[in-house]
């Protein structure tokens, strides 16, 4: 087969995938002659194929990478969403060659000048920092990507719909990246979240609150299992330990355990259960500081799973 034409799977392009004269499945793309050909009686389904290939030829992976023609990918987390150039500081041209001493004064300014227009008026001087901030935040607490992008674009609503104007920046990025967590299934706190950004709980609760009610967010409750993820991950135990916890708060909702009581202290406690069912057993100080919650929280959350779950267990 030669790179002109592609024979197999129908085409996607213009919706075609049968042949309309035979019914035929065998269809041939000919780029050189922009039409689709059926292979078994020769009909031309389409005489408008648009060749999207690249102009040029690729002989390994690591010349497919290098002779891409397209930039980073659009991202959310810079104001201008990525779409803009930079000029580095090496001061050498495209051939690696280094820039003569005349010559680089004049990028020294183009430099400046180009730093100066990417954040043009006010609105995008406030995006700019905003982002960084949510970027901060997000990096403090360790938050995966999509946290990045989600918390961006809900900061961008908020722009796009005025909310911003009385209200301090930092606050509503810190509410911005606490509604993702929660719309995400990311058990983070407003006390993490406060202590990440700098700013007071009350604050971050207005501006959480404020948000919500503007922008019309549906918030789902925090799970009892997404604490247990987090809790597991941060006593550094086995994913047996996680698995067992997830199984015992299973068995608790379906008891009625759960209904009125604090997800921290089920979650803490069925965690404290499992690490000492599979052997790496965890005190209820340490699993209590993790929790934020008090060692007599757990006791009772783990007399009651015991007496209803009906464990035994060798202390």
């Amino acid at each position: 087969m030669n790179e002109k034409s592609d024979m197999g799977a129908a085409p996607e392009l213009l919706g075609v995938q049968r042949c309309s004269e035979c019914g035929g499945a065998r269809l041939m793309r000919d780029y050189e002659s922009a039409e689709v050909v059926c292979m078994d009686c020769g009909f031309v389904l389409d005489i408008r194929l648009m060749d999207h290939r690249p102009e040029w030829r690729a002989f390994d992976n690591e010349q497919r990478e290098k002779r891409a023609r397209t930039g980073a990918s659009v991202t959310f987390t810079i104001h201008d969403k990525g779409l803009s150039t930079m000029i580095d500081w090496h001061d050498r041209d495209i051939y690696g060659k280094k820039f003569p001493i005349g010559q680089k004064t004049q990028i020294y300014r183009l430099r400046k000048w180009q730093r100066r227009i990417r954040v043009s008026n006010a609105m995008e001087r406030n995006l700019a920092f905003a982002l960084s901030e949510i970027t901060k935040i997000a990096n403090n607490l360790s938050l995966p990507k999509s946290i990045f992008e989600t918390a961006s674009v809900i900061y961008r609503k908020a722009i796009k719909k005025k909310l911003i104007r009385g209200r301090s920046i930092q606050g509503i990025s810190a509410a911005s990246v606490y509604i993702t967590c929660r719309q995400c299934g990311l058990a983070r706190t407003l006390e993490e979240i406060s202590k990440a950004s700098n700013i007071s709980i009350k604050e971050l609760g207005r501006s959480y609150r404020y948000l919500v009610k503007e922008l019309k967010y549906f918030i789902p409750p925090v799970k009892v299992n997404q604490y247990v993820s987090k809790f597991s991950n941060q006593l550094t135990v086995q994913g047996k330990v996680e698995e067992i916890a997830n199984k015992i708060i299973v068995a608790a909702r379906d008891l009625k355990l759960t209904s009125g009581r604090g997800p921290k202290g089920i979650a803490a406690a069925a965690s404290y259960i499992a690490s000492v069912l599979v052997g790496e057993r965890r005190t209820q100080r340490e699993i209590a500081e993790i929790a934020k919650v008090t060692e007599v929280t757990i006791r009772n959350r783990y007399k009651e799973l015991l007496e209803r779950l009906l464990f035994i267990m060798d202390l």
